[in-house]
């Protein structure tokens, strides 16, 4: 595996950050970029130009992840050349589909399953329930095949996200990159550290991703309590104030964050479910541990990439309300997940609207929220 980054940023391309990389053997080429530059193919024409054998994965970003640097309002491309290992392509929309976990079931069987070792999703932000999604793709795929990716992103804005394959991009898309045999190797690891606080209260009334009430108290309102002056705020200054969702079904806590709000029926909208009956704790920032928890993100990432192996590339995806929240240090807990990380290697990635990321001991996939996730990559000889 060979890798090299482009960039684009204030109007002006940087090509190959590796002069050495021949661009035109590049067989992918993974591209994260601000929506405003996505919309209307502004920046695809140059990546075709570059990487002429090169199959593009765009989505929209709410921020974008350059080596140890982190952008805003550019664009990232990652062309890649793999010598041993074959790939597969399948993408799908929503408006296809009846609901999200049939989007995902139709479009992990567009997958071919023979040797097939590892899954990036790429999927809408906005539009798609990121819960019914990983579980229709689990309902089809291998246990053993990892899984990871990220929810598109739209800055702070929340309006519309963009994913798509070549020319296909839109609103809706979900793609899927299989990689295939036993050349590759891919480590995964993810951690959040926010604090929990206050009791374990318990969802009495939700229906799929929307939450209407906790202790059989009216949850918008508790959570405005809760807020305190950052009500006023809502839904942006939910990102700083997620809550911990763990099911009946699971022993782990699953932070979920809300993408929306109604006032008039009073109910909180999540990126993932919140099931009734499901234990839920609020949840508070802590600048150090948020940085702590990117470190061991990275740390499980080399560690599940295999002994005696050395990444070649990382991908990160990170929650943009990690983002509002560490401001100004936000390039602390990039560096802190990378410096786990055996050697100097490729890095680039995007800030979210969720994280997928597979459990290190179960293999169980999940969507998270308000989390940094990091996959790397080695192709043995």
């Amino acid at each position: 595996m060979k890798s090299t980054l482009l960039s684009y940023k204030n109007g002006e391309w940087q090509d190959a950050a590796n002069p050495s990389f021949p661009l035109e053997k590049a067989q992918l080429l993974l591209f994260f970029a601000d929506r405003n530059l996505l919309e209307g193919h502004k920046l695809i024409g140059h990546l075709k130009n570059s990487c002429k054998n090169a199959r593009i994965l765009s989505c929209s970003t709410a921020g974008e992840i350059h080596g140890h640097e982190v952008h805003e309002n550019s664009a990232i491309g990652v062309a890649i050349y793999l010598k041993h290992t074959p790939f597969e392509i399948a993408f799908s929309n929503i408006n296809k589909h009846q609901n999200s976990f049939e989007l995902g079931q139709h479009t992990a069987s567009l997958l071919p399953s023979k040797e097939l070792k590892y899954i990036m999703v790429i999927s809408d932000g906005n539009l798609i329930n990121g819960d019914e999604l990983i579980q229709g793709i689990q309902n089809v795929v291998s246990k053993s095949v990892k899984v990871s990716g990220g929810l598109s992103g739209d800055g702070n804005r929340f309006q519309k996200t963009i994913v798509g394959v070549d020319d296909n991009l839109q609103t809706g898309n979900v793609v899927l990159l299989g990689l295939y045999g036993n050349h590759i190797q891919v480590g995964t690891g993810y951690n959040g550290g926010w604090d929990m606080f206050g009791p374990e209260r318990s969802i009495t009334r939700s229906k799929g991703n929307k939450l209407f009430e906790i202790d059989g108290q009216n949850a918008l309102e508790l959570y405005k309590k809760y807020l305190g002056k950052y009500a006023e705020e809502l839904p942006a200054s939910a990102l700083m104030f997620p809550i911990s969702v763990k099911s009946q079904q699971d022993d782990i806590f699953i932070v979920r964050t809300i993408l929306s709000i109604d006032e008039k029926e009073q109910s909180m909208t999540f990126a993932g479910n919140v099931p009734e009956g499901s234990i839920v704790r609020f949840m508070k920032s802590n600048y150090d541990r948020l940085i702590e928890a990117a470190s061991a993100a990275g740390r499980d990432a080399s560690l599940t990439l295999g002994k005696n192996v050395d990444a070649e590339l990382s991908i990160l995806v990170s929650c943009v309300g990690r983002k509002l929240v560490l401001a100004d240090r936000i390039e602390e807990e990039v560096e802190a997940a990378l410096e786990q990380i055996s050697k100097p290697v490729v890095a680039a990635g995007f800030f979210s609207y969720g994280e997928i990321a597979p459990q290190e001991k179960t293999n169980q996939i999940h969507l998270h929220n308000q989390t940094l996730t990091i996959t790397t990559f080695a192709e043995l000889p």
